[in-house]
């Protein structure tokens, strides 16, 4: 079966070269302005005529140049995608005589020797970088967060017999620069310390997840080290979601996005795109399809979820092709355990449940595993925001809500426990207890609640420990996990997720991650620098901490 899906009007639609794009760089700073209205951000190139036309979101001179000229197919300056008009759809990677691959190629060289800082540093997430995109708004469009449960299609994961795996030579990858210029606006000498991520259109959530994974050093080594995954045949990615989702890997796009943010920093530049990425999750996960706002946490969790079923699926073919021993000896095996994978040995944890009889007084006990916990805001704090002024609202830490997360709670008549003493259903209680920490200590904080007809977000400021989260008092001491010599309940903050704006309706999601022992703020292609103060002062939505080694 023929996977690769083809635009049947590219081979017609291609009418410059590489040569083209080149003649552009001489002219100033009209190079890559809307040829209509001067535009100078988020243009696209017609790939018949070379014509330069701002996107659909601006003014759309791209839509009206492809329907008056029959110019088909444009370029993104920015993210080098392809998008058919005729089709109505982004087609990537490359044509059978690497037509396309060339102008890409140029267009890479072009942006790096003329993006400045100043244009990196700009709230990217201001203006979407794709030409079909209706409804974007400043800081972000419509959120949706959906509850319903994920089409992700896991039952649908490739064989292993349909990939080769090869450990992998170190390569220049897509995204990497070339050499600086000499008149460089930054010294080659002074380090990046952080590289941004491209909005794709409303990806934020995206960005802000996996700019925090990529923060993780274990999770970073792990996943950038796999061997590659090399698809028995070619393909072209396409936007279309009726697509075999055969060969499909989140895992090999993932590492593509970990190895190019590394070389990045070391090749000092500014942002990368994680388009590849996005497109895989559009088709292994409906949820996330369309340009609309997403949750960032249940992002996470289906992609931790997925990363799990993949690395399970090809743990055989890992195992025999990870010859590094460095690796080896870095993480736990995904074999180790039936069941278990390296987001497992990660950020799994195992919590114990505990349903008490008001009855008769029995006890139902059961384990239950866990990649994060989802903390909500005690009533208390967030009930007299509006009834107290600023100095007297009651400050909440991250404790309290795990306080309330482990506080024994009366279940509601539609919850009435079977009692197997009492042979019947019968009012009860249930706690739970943390049994087994995870080495990645994932808490997501329940901002949005819903109020009558619509969901509404707890704006409450929470305070959290940027050092030394000490856990003990919420984990059952007499279990053979807490026992050991090496278990350690103390734990430091790795990287933190912000929602900013007022509702679901609106908002923006950035990261603050610790690199290397400094703080930075991920906002898509913006990366700064900031104290410990401004991450202790911002709200968190979703808390990334790691367990300090056993002392």
């Amino acid at each position: 079966m023929d996977l690769v899906k083809h635009c049947t009007h590219l081979k017609d639609s291609i009418g410059i070269n590489r040569d083209t794009v080149k003649s552009k760089k001489t002219k100033g700073d009209q190079k890559t302005e809307c040829l209509d209205c001067k535009n100078a951000k988020d243009n696209w190139l017609c790939l018949k005529c070379g014509g330069i036309y701002c996107s659909r979101y601006v003014n759309e001179h791209a839509k009206l140049h492809s329907e008056s000229a029959s110019h088909l197919v444009s370029m993104s300056i920015n993210t080098t995608s392809v998008f058919c008009y005729a089709c109505n759809e982004f087609v990537m990677n490359d044509d059978e005589e690497d037509e396309l691959n060339d102008i890409r190629s140029e267009i890479h060289s072009f942006n790096d020797m003329n993006t400045s800082d100043s244009e990196v540093e700009e709230a990217s997430t201001k203006s979407s970088n794709h030409p079909h995109n209706h409804q974007h708004q400043q800081h972000d469009a419509t959120s949706s967060t959906s509850t319903s449960s994920y089409d992700s299609g896991l039952d649908s994961l490739p064989s292993v017999s349909g990939i080769n795996l090869r450990p992998r030579k170190r390569t220049k990858s897509d995204d990497e620069d070339t050499a600086a210029p000499k008149n460089s606006k930054k010294k080659m000498t002074e380090k990046r310390k952080g590289v941004g991520l491209k909005n794709l259109g409303n990806t934020c959530f995206m960005n802000s997840v996996l700019q925090s994974l990529h923060n993780i050093r274990e999770f970073t080594f792990y996943f950038s080290n796999l061997p590659k995954m090399e698809q028995t045949k070619p393909r072209l990615y396409t936007r279309s979601i009726k697509e075999n989702l055969d060969e499909v890997f989140l895992i090999e796009e993932l590492r593509k996005v970990l190895v190019d943010l590394n070389s990045g920093i070391e090749n000092n530049k500014s942002a990368v795109s994680p388009e590849c990425l996005f497109l895989c999750v559009w088709k292994v996960a409906p949820l996330f399809r369309g340009y609309h706002q997403h949750d960032a946490h249940e992002f996470l969790r289906y992609m931790l979820d997925r990363l799990h079923t993949e690395l399970q699926s090809v743990s055989g073919a890992i195992s025999q092709t990870a010859t590094n021993s460095k690796m080896k000896n870095f993480v736990c095996p995904t074999t180790a355990k039936k069941g278990s994978s390296f987001v497992t040995s990660i950020f799994g944890g195992t919590l114990l449940s505990e349903v008490k009889c008001l009855i008769c007084g029995g006890t139902s006990k059961k384990h239950d595993p866990f990649l994060d916990l989802s903390l909500d805001i005690p009533e208390k704090y967030y009930n007299v925001i509006d009834e107290t002024s600023d100095n007297k609202k009651p400050e909440c830490h991250i404790s309290d809500c795990l306080s309330s997360f482990v506080a024994v709670e009366e279940l509601t008549e539609t919850e009435l426990y079977y009692c197997s003493n009492c042979k019947k259903k019968q009012k009860s209680t249930k706690r739970f207890w943390i049994r087994r920490l995870p080495n990645v200590l994932c808490l997501h904080i329940k901002r949005f609640r819903w109020n009558s007809y619509y969901r509404t977000k707890i704006d409450l400021q929470i305070k959290f420990p940027i050092q030394a989260l000490d856990l003990t008092k919420f984990v059952l001491n007499n279990g053979p996990e807490t026992r050991r010599s090496n278990s350690n309940s103390i734990y430091d903050l790795a990287a933190v997720i912000v929602h900013h704006g007022s509702g679901t309706s609106n908002g923006h999601y950035t990261a603050y991650a610790n690199t290397n022992g400094s703080w930075l703020h991920f906002n898509d292609s913006s990366v700064k620098e900031v104290t410990e103060q401004v991450v202790a002062n911002c709200k968190p939505y979703i808390l990334f901490y790691t367990k300090r080694d056993g002392e």
